[in-house]
């Protein structure tokens, strides 16, 4: 059995396309199943999902749309146990079995636990969530075992020379995160590669941020290859690295499936000047992001008042990008009372917590919601 993808690109279902576009639950199942159609007559054939994607309807679409349609060997399937969901021994196995049933499989090709950190760790470890993997495989319900991260070098060194079972991590990597002192992606790279661990990445185009580039960064891109698009040089950045088995993309739209599987049927990597232009863009980008969320939408699900905090940050970055000190009217004021209508508002924030808890990118959201109110309200 083959351990390795032969193709480096995976479709990460987290981002699909909505009928409702305030509801993250309402996916266009039909749209989705034209993807995954398109993804698989290419002939890739892995599909990431979990258990709260899209408003926890991530794994019922990949049933709807590729489990019921493809024979079970035609696919790979990776899903994943969040240490938010379950409180005992007894809850990593009701998840899991739920999971079965959601997906519509007898078993997953990858299974991972969740979003690792320093603040989750030990939940997995009090709950003996690492045996608990290899039980799994063990009984051919999991065919391989690894965790996706988010957090330093060092606790991921510690934990892989702790679990040297594990086969395999999933990694936040893109070139605006590389050097990052928060994210650090090829520190983390480093470790894994040192523990002979492949890497999975996520957040190649960072939530959509490498994908609508300032004009300055575009134009260097484009100066390098008119043809190809913003997204490619994220996406072909990540799998160009050695040690990478696979690039999952959180493909939104069919168009965003057919502009990936352009460059990545024939993947060429990315020579030392090329990567060398990314970085270039990647200084653009840091002088003119206020805020670094990839609206993967971990927060939202939890928020008591309903606010939509990726689509506030997203408005204050369009606002703030042309000048930091910008005060007067956009159409982004508008588009704030139009998404206030629907959500809570920024200032509504009763502080709870709930979502720094869950941010993988460790943002003061708190703080940051106060910004966002002040500006826009």
């Amino acid at each position: 059995m083959q351990f390795k993808p032969a193709k480096k690109l995976g479709f990460g279902l987290m981002r699909m396309p909505r009928i409702d576009p305030n509801d993250a639950a309402a996916v266009d199942v039909e749209q989705v199943k034209q993807m995954v159609d398109l993804f698989m007559e290419w002939g890739f054939t892995y599909f990431d999902t979990a258990w709260m994607y899209n408003g926890f309807a991530s794994e019922p679409t990949a049933k709807e749309a590729l489990t019921s349609r493809y024979p079970r060997e035609s696919f790979t399937l990776a899903t994943k146990l969040h240490n938010g969901f379950f409180n005992s021994l007894e809850g990593r196995d009701e998840i899991f079995n739920a999971q079965l049933e959601k997906c519509g499989v007898e078993y997953f090709d990858y299974y991972l636990l969740h979003g690792i950190e320093a603040s989750s760790l030990p939940h997995y470890e009090k709950f003996d969530c690492f045996q608990w993997l290899l039980d799994k495989r063990d009984a051919g319900l999991a065919r391989h075992v690894g965790f996706s991260y988010h957090d330093s070098p060092e606790l991921l060194d510690e934990i892989l020379t702790r679990h040297p079972e594990m086969e395999f991590v999933q990694l936040q990597i893109n070139y605006l995160d590389w050097e990052s002192e928060w994210i650090q992606s090829r520190a983390c790279y480093e470790v894994a590669t040192k523990h002979g661990k492949p890497v999975i990445v996520m957040e190649p185009v960072k939530g959509g941020t490498l994908a609508k580039l300032p004009a300055e960064g575009e134009a260097l891109l484009r100066n390098l290859d008119a043809e190809l698009s913003p997204a490619s040089w994220a996406i072909r950045f990540a799998a160009s690295l050695p040690n990478v088995m696979l690039v999952l993309s959180g493909m939104s739209s069919l168009a965003e499936v057919e502009d990936n599987l352009s460059y990545m049927d024939d993947f060429r990597p990315l020579t030392e000047a090329e990567r060398d232009v990314c970085f270039q863009v990647a200084d653009i980008i840091n002088a003119q992001t206020a805020i670094a969320c990839t609206a993967c939408h971990y927060c939202t699900d939890g928020c008591p008042m309903r606010i939509c905090i990726p689509e506030y940050f997203s408005l204050y970055n369009e606002d703030m990008r042309d000048d930091l000190e910008h005060k007067g009217w956009t159409i982004n004021f508008t588009n704030y009372e139009k998404l206030a209508d629907e959500f809570g508002r920024a200032s509504d924030c009763i502080g709870c917590g709930q979502c720094e808890e869950m941010c993988p990118q460790h943002l003061p959201i708190i703080e940051t919601l106060e910004k966002v109110a002040e500006h826009f309200e």
